[in-house]
């Protein structure tokens, strides 16, 4: 109950105060473990997927990790809680957060930044070795996601959102990474399967693209790097 009345505020807000668009949600199964990896421009992106996943998918919890400072403000580390989120360790290798997101990518969804953290200039950046990692482990279906608009909702700093900005989240096709499983877990395997992930999130954004927003393919998504700080 608690759940659909959530979804009910948030739709409301999506519906008359931002101009939403959602495509491709035909491609996120109904069951079983799926993995939706987006790219990252504003706070408000959990909540707009999420919503997009409960207004085409049915209502249901999309778990989510997030920064621990946030749990510890009172009431508010509570509310996100209760709708999916739970804490994360950035840069300390949380085993207890990567177990937990294993166990969720088995069976139920699981919304994931591979980015690690927030862009502060919208442009996609590399993903997180550690994310190749639990998909080569956990072996989930994965949505390449990307959305766009949200960082001029409300733009950092900002606490009270702009009136009627078009948003949008996209959902491509189940990436095919088979052939990446069936290599050895090595570090190797993990970077080229998060590397296939990134260039898959950047070619739904193609479309989207304006001034400060996101990157061009050719000349922001490099050979990803081989550091590991956080998910």
């Amino acid at each position: 109950m608690w759940l659909y009345i959530a979804y009910t505020a948030v739709g409301f807000f999506f519906r008359h105060w931002c101009r939403v668009r959602i495509e491709g949600a035909e491609h996120i199964p109904a069951y079983g473990g799926v993995l939706l990896a987006s790219n990252h421009i504003s706070v408000i992106d959990p909540v707009l997927i999420s919503y997009s996943v409960m207004a085409t998918r049915g209502v249901q919890i999309v778990w989510a990790p997030a920064k621990v400072e946030l749990f510890t403000v009172p009431l508010f580390g509570r509310l996100i809680a209760s709708l999916g989120a739970f804490p994360v360790r950035r840069g300390r290798g949380d085993l207890r957060a990567i177990r937990r997101m294993a166990t969720h990518i088995q069976s139920e969804k699981l919304l994931l930044f591979p980015e690690g953290t927030r862009s502060r200039d919208g442009r996609l950046g590399l993903g997180k070795r550690t994310v190749g990692k639990l998909l080569h482990e956990a072996q989930p279906v994965v949505i390449p996601t990307a959305v766009w608009g949200t960082d001029r909702v409300l733009p950092p700093g900002s606490w009270f959102p702009r009136y009627r900005m078009a948003i949008g989240v996209r959902y491509g096709k189940p990436l095919d990474l088979q052939r990446y499983y069936a290599l050895p877990r090595t570090k190797e395997t993990a970077t080229v399967i998060v590397q296939e992930l990134m260039q898959a999130i950047a070619a739904l954004l193609e479309g989207e693209r304006s001034p400060g927003t996101v990157a061009s393919t050719g000349t922001r998504i490099q050979r990803l790097s081989d550091e590991t700080s956080g998910i």
